[in-house]
């Protein structure tokens, strides 16, 4: 079992939990991710490391609560233990040669977005970050990625915060004003990660995208987080979850992303039906 020893509400859909899980601490990098099982009828959930503190033995995950088992893992509260916590998996971003770097992050992608912001400024590679949202009142790790940030732009998609525009709005003016980016890594909804690697790609900048298919072992074995990448099938949870943006099947992979899309609407209505009949029966 493996204790909650934090938990804050970043939104009203977006959770960041810390867990006591010191071999994975030991060993985690920054690109890598965990797969969570609340208890042991619980399906398994990839969710990427957001940080970690190897003297503490402390994971942060940041999630958003959207189907039944993540429901399920917002309602635990610290001292609450979730039953396996396994990793870290997948292969850690490369920063090598990199000096100049866009990190862009969408919506809850930011979660992961700033753990690469923070280890490029370790680093002491010169980072701007975009983070872009629908409105002001998703905004969430906006002090955190401001402060491993040489530059931050903060845009919405409302304009009822920072800039009014998209990231790749904003990219593209950085762009054109010369900004001799080598890197960009984009994180976040699968429509965003393609409209930023065409952005790049006529300049020729390398663009890192982190992927999120439907994954399963996380070990390679099940074969359901394959991806096509320049033609070839990958798998996500061994060959990623970082690929070359200009070389990733967008297309196909929000495609594959929708296949369960109306099960899982299922489940969750199915899930909050039972909590509501059992306290209607209480008030009865």
């Amino acid at each position: 079992m493996f204790p909650i020893v934090a938990k804050k509400e970043l939104n009203s859909s977006v959770t960041m939990m810390t867990i006591l899980a010191p071999f994975v601490a030991k060993k985690a990098q920054a690109g890598q991710f965990i797969i969570f099982r609340v208890d042991e009828y619980s399906e398994r959930i990839p969710l990427t490391i957001a940080d970690y503190d190897r003297e503490a033995g402390t994971v942060t995950i940041i999630f958003q609560k959207v189907g039944y088992s993540t429901e399920l893992l917002g309602s635990k509260e610290v001292g609450d233990s979730i039953r396996d916590f396994v990793g870290p998996l997948g292969i850690a971003t490369d920063y090598t040669g990199m000096k100049r770097v866009a990190v862009v992050g969408g919506g809850v992608g930011c979660a992961i977005a700033y753990p690469q912001a923070k280890a490029l400024h370790d680093l002491g590679v010169e980072v701007d970050v975009i983070a872009g949202f629908r409105s002001k009142d998703i905004v969430i790790l906006e002090d955190e990625m401001k402060a491993v940030s040489d530059h931050f732009y903060l845009m919405t998609d409302d304009g009822t915060k920072g800039e009014k525009g998209f990231v790749t709005v904003k990219l593209q003016e950085l762009i054109d004003a010369g900004r001799n980016y080598d890197t960009v890594i984009a994180i976040g909804p699968i429509p965003m990660m393609k409209f930023v690697s065409k952005t790049t790609e006529p300049y020729g900048i390398k663009t890192v995208v982190s992927l999120n298919p439907i994954m399963i072992d996380g070990t390679g074995m099940c074969g359901g987080c394959r991806v096509t990448v320049g033609g070839k099938i990958k798998f996500a949870c061994v060959d990623g979850p970082d690929f070359d943006g200009h070389q990733v099947d967008f297309d196909e992979l929000m495609s594959r992303n929708g296949t369960y899309r109306n099960e899982e609407a299922e489940l969750k209505e199915a899930h909050k039906c039972r909590i509501q009949s059992m306290g209607e029966a209480l008030i009865k």
